[in-house]
């Protein structure tokens, strides 16, 4: 890790509102970059989307892989947010498909990030913690609070993940997006108790 790599991981100060904002900023035009163009996604062009100088992103994000890293953080941070929300909307099974969508839509839209995030995910730190992450927001919509659980007493939120992964592969390997709400509807038969 680079000295940048190294202070730019170190816990920060709140940022001042406005910085807050032009970050918020570069993660979205950064993670729309990535989606449309991949690893190629141009920083010049990331900083412009923002409306913000290029300085500006590399003193908040001295490489590449830490702008992806912040942008993988965020969105799976989102991901796990919708779960309690989705749980307060909708009846369990319902909420569960919901949920199921918007993941197998974050791993989509991961697909032109893949190569950077390859260096993100290598620390197993970061893979457990993501993985406890959207296990624990699985388990939210597995047993919703103050409520039955929806799911067969069997199932745990790690089948569901590893089913979700493997869905996720295979409709991506095939092009197919309807393909992986198909195989939603088979895997929440197998989960939600008759």
């Amino acid at each position: 890790m680079t000295g940048d790599e190294a202070a730019a991981t170190r816990p920060r100060r709140p940022l001042r509102a406005d910085a807050r904002r032009n970050e918020d900023r570069l993660l979205e035009a950064a993670a729309a970059a990535f989606e449309r163009d991949g690893a190629g996604a141009s920083v010049k062009d990331i900083a412009r989307s923002a409306g913000v100088g290029v300085g500006t992103l590399y003193r908040r994000f001295p490489s590449k892989e830490l702008l992806v890293a912040a942008i993988y953080r965020l969105e799976v941070e989102r991901l796990c947010e919708a779960a309690p929300r989705l749980a307060g909307e909708l009846p369990p099974p319902d909420a569960l498909r919901a949920w199921m969508e918007r993941f197998i839509d974050f791993m989509a839209a991961k697909e032109g990030m893949a190569d950077a995030l390859r260096a993100v995910l290598s620390d197993d730190d970061e893979k457990l913690e993501t993985r406890a992450m959207l296990a624990g927001a699985i388990d939210h919509l597995l047993t919703p609070a103050g409520g039955p659980s929806a799911a067969r007493p069997e199932i745990t939120s790690e089948d569901v993940l590893m089913a979700l992964g493997g869905i996720s592969l295979m409709a991506g390997a095939e092009g197919r997006r309807e393909l992986a709400s198909r195989l939603i509807d088979l895997l929440l038969h197998g989960i939600v108790k008759p």
